[in-house]
């Protein structure tokens, strides 16, 4: 017999190889992933690291990743992790068939990671660095086991394909063994995970909220313009823009939901539950939220109704003052369950505009993804500095004692929201037919309100556009603008003028670091009508 050549082995123990990296990868994240449902869901690997990676990345870099991917940005971030860890993972294991302590090594340190980048998180404590310690030795344990499997010997005098193809088979069988084990273990994570978030699904199916002392007029009958394609006046719950650095959605349980408020200038500290907080006169307001990463015409803007507790209110049962009154603290610091500070000024949240602590949306107690049980909402912020969700803790400091989140990555301490108008139909590079064309959108500037809208088409003089009725200054309004479309490529720009007659600017400006100015603009191609029938048309073809 000849004997087999030593390269096509050599080969397929580096393929084995590479494939008991992986599956001992997946081995351990299954793992860690049970074993972050003891500790915290945020404790798992791919959450831990993922945040880390969030917290680390400057600040161009993420407006460019939610310019690109809106919010599917972190599931792109999650693959992106996953697919460093499969290259990690295979590199292990090409190089534990050449040398095995070296190749476990270099397996344990993603778990290192993993916990390092658990203990950089917000709140975290030793706690969080057990699951992907626990994942690192099961990675470990798996990777030993199948490498060792791949280097066994062949038996002496074993003929070419004999014993070594029984020895596949049993590798085989192994890594569907320990594949087979990792889904269970993963999927046990999953389901005790969600029975871990059963009380805080239940908590909310079962809250009825009270009904509010201080209701909102309804929405005025002619703020909603009937036009194909502009954004609705009242944004669905569901379509409404979130855009947080949560890779996991905080799911509180609302029995165990607690809020401290306390910090300088505070003479009466206040630790509420959420049955003390609604039994407060409840305020309704509608309210139009903008993210100041929205860039100019972006999506990241929605108005709701809101239902909540006056902030101002609470903070003066605590003693507050603000810093025109003599108040030592300048600055309103939100925490949210994860972690996340944001940082309001004290003086705007008292100056008589209706700042929320919010309990219900558009009827409804809030989403989970937009803060449940408790959110602050503050009309003419952008939410950077006052849309904290999740809330627990509302701490009394000052903008020079400490700098929350987003100030500590480049963006501005204060963020009142900057007047912006928006082209909603028709769309960049529509097709419409020359003559009349209904050229709509929205304009916003919160805590201010919109006086005007103008339109101009090539550069051309501006045509004032008709309004919508306006519901109160914290919403955005509708516009609309009929124009006489002549055939050709034509630019289509819109400005604003806010309630205070201030015109909104032109000059274009990102959105670091506090907001992004400009117009919005469209190009569309308007077509010649071919004034043929369509009976004619269909003669035509015949």
């Amino acid at each position: 017999m000849v004997p087999e050549k030593a390269e096509p082995r050599q080969s397929r123990r580096r393929v084995l190889g590479a494939v008991s990296g992986v599956v001992a990868a997946c081995a351990g994240l299954a793992v860690a992933e049970l074993v972050a449902v003891v500790v915290r869901p945020e404790a798992a690997p791919l959450t831990a690291v993922g945040g880390a990676v969030v917290d680390r990345t400057p600040a161009a870099l993420k407006e460019w990743a939610i310019r690109q991917f809106g919010t599917a940005d972190k599931l792109v971030l999650t693959l992106g992790i996953v697919a460093v860890l499969a290259v990690v993972a295979a590199l292990a294991g090409l190089l534990a068939v050449r040398h095995l302590p070296a190749g476990i090594a270099l397996a344990g340190s993603f778990g290192l990671i993993g916990a390092a980048a658990a203990l950089s998180r917000p709140e975290a404590s030793w706690n969080d660095a057990l699951p992907s310690l626990v994942g690192a030795l099961a990675s470990a344990g798996v990777l030993y086991l199948l490498v060792t499997a791949v280097n066994r010997p062949r038996p002496a005098g074993a003929p070419p394909g004999g014993t070594w193809a029984m020895d596949r088979r049993g590798f085989g069988r192994m890594v569907l063994a320990v594949l087979a084990v990792s889904a269970g273990a993963g999927y046990a994570g999953r389901r005790l995970g969600a029975y871990g978030s059963a009380g805080a699904t239940t908590s909310r199916a079962d809250l009825v909220l009270p009904r509010a002392t201080v209701p909102a007029p309804p929405v005025p009958a002619g703020a909603e313009l009937r036009v194909p394609g502009i954004s609705p006046f009242v944004t669905p719950n569901r379509d409404f823009y979130r855009v947080d650095t949560a890779l996991v959605v905080p799911r509180v349980d609302a029995d165990g939901w607690r809020l401290t408020l306390h910090g300088e200038g505070v003479t009466r500290p206040l630790t509420l539950d959420l049955r003390e907080l609604l039994a407060r006169p409840l305020v309704e307001h509608d309210i139009t939220l903008t993210c100041v990463s929205n860039e100019v015409g972006g999506p990241y803007a929605g108005n709701a109704r809101w239902l909540g507790v006056r902030l101002a209110d609470l903070l003066r049962e605590a003693g507050v003052r603000p810093p025109s009154q003599g108040g030592p603290a300048d600055q309103l610091v939100a925490r949210s369950v994860d972690g996340m500070t944001l940082g309001t000024p004290v003086e705007t949240v008292m100056d008589g505009r209706e700042a929320l602590l919010a309990v219900g949306m558009n009827g409804e107690p809030l989403p989970f993804a937009h803060g449940f049980p408790v959110r602050m909402v503050v009309p003419g912020l952008y939410g950077y500095v006052s849309a904290c969700k999740w809330l627990t803790e509302l701490r009394l400091t000052t903008f020079a004692a400490y700098d929350a989140y987003w100030v500590r990555r480049s963006w501005a301490a204060r963020g009142p929201v900057k007047t912006q108008s928006r082209i909603d139909t028709p769309r960049p590079l529509a097709e419409p037919t020359e003559g009349r064309v209904a050229v709509a959108g929205v304009a916003w500037a919160q805590h201010r309100g919109i006086a005007g809208v103008e339109v101009r088409v090539d550069g051309g003089p501006w045509q004032e556009a008709r309004l919508a009725a306006a519901d109160g200054v914290d919403t955005w309004r509708q516009w609309v603008w009929q124009w006489a479309a002549t055939p050709g490529t034509h630019t289509l720009e819109v400005r604003a003028t806010d309630g205070a007659g201030a015109v909104q600017t032109g000059e274009r400006a990102g959105t670091v670091p506090d907001g992004a100015t400009g117009w919005h603009s469209v190009v569309v191609r308007v077509r010649a009508h071919t004034g043929l029938t369509g009976a004619a048309r269909g003669s035509g073809r015949s």
